[in-house]
């Protein structure tokens, strides 16, 4: 195989990006330091940045083949090893380049070909999410991620749901991104909303995992008064009612989790402020 090194450079040359995107690709755990590699490589992101606008014709109509959505997929996974790294990371933010994923996060197609795109996407938002940095988040809200998350979380396959639910729930965890979500009745409402279809909609499809970035979300946004007030009224029955707890009965922290929130929502009152929206 040839080194790191040859491939990053290879990116640059058109003939052999294809073979260099799908090589390096396979490889971001393999070379720990690749990410400096990228970002500091002359003319690198910016060849990154040419194969992912390339497709924005073929999103809508749909005519986006699975080539297409592979060889895409690959730059963008070289992002998220950006995006992951200590020393790349708020880089890539500053030069505002995760605004160039937003398009495929806002496809409604449910084919393959798009969801493909749609998981690597928000695997790169979730990559600058899991360091809580508040100059990343104010970023992220400041370019609407809100409103392209909720609408994955209403429209994605299961894996793009849960990657949405995490980067919520670690918006929400921050200080500024949840007076973001709890500023307006509005904006409660549209993540209070979406997170009651989705329990609705487990009662169908059960899953674990989402269970419990649900029970996050709800958790983090009790923390602001005003909203665990508001929850009182739009908390979903079917978490208080035991509906689910055989998926989390064998999850000692879900279920203390749950129960907590159980206690914020049904029993404090807030003492300050008039109480919900």
């Amino acid at each position: 195989m040839q080194t790191p090194e040859k491939l990053i450079l290879d990116i640059c040359n058109p003939d052999l990006r294809e073979n260099a995107l799908m090589q390096l690709s396979k490889n971001t755990r393999r070379y720990g330091d690749m990410a400096p590699w990228l970002w500091y490589s002359t003319g690198t992101v910016t060849a990154l940045i040419q194969e992912i606008i390339s497709i924005y014709p073929y999103l809508s109509p749909h005519k986006l083949t699975p080539d297409q959505s592979t060889r895409v997929s690959n730059a963008i996974v070289l992002l998220q090893c950006i995006a992951t790294h200590q020393d790349t990371r708020k880089l890539l933010v500053k030069a505002n380049i995760p605004i160039y994923l937003y398009p495929f996060l806002n496809t409604t197609s449910r084919l393959r070909t798009f969801e493909f795109l749609r998981i690597c996407s928000l695997g790169v938002i979730g990559a600058l999410v899991k360091v809580d940095d508040t100059e990343v988040i104010n970023f992220l809200l400041s370019t609407e991620i809100f409103p392209m998350c909720r609408h994955t979380m209403e429209t994605g396959s299961e894996l793009s749901k849960k990657v949405a639910l995490f980067i919520i729930k670690s918006i929400l965890l921050n200080k500024e991104g949840l007076k973001y979500a709890c500023s307006t009745a509005k904006r409660f409402c549209a993540v209070t909303n979406v997170l009651g279809n989705m329990v609705g909609e487990l009662v169908e499809q059960p899953s674990k995992e989402v269970i419990k970035l649900i029970i996050g979300c709800y958790l983090n946004l009790s923390r602001n008064p005003r909203a665990c007030d508001a929850l009182k009224s739009c908390f979903p029955q079917m978490l208080q009612d035991g509906t689910f707890t055989n998926y989390i009965h064998d999850d000692p922290n879900a279920q203390k989790q749950l129960e907590h929130l159980l206690l914020l929502v049904q029993g404090a009152r807030v003492k300050q402020g008039g109480g919900g929206y």
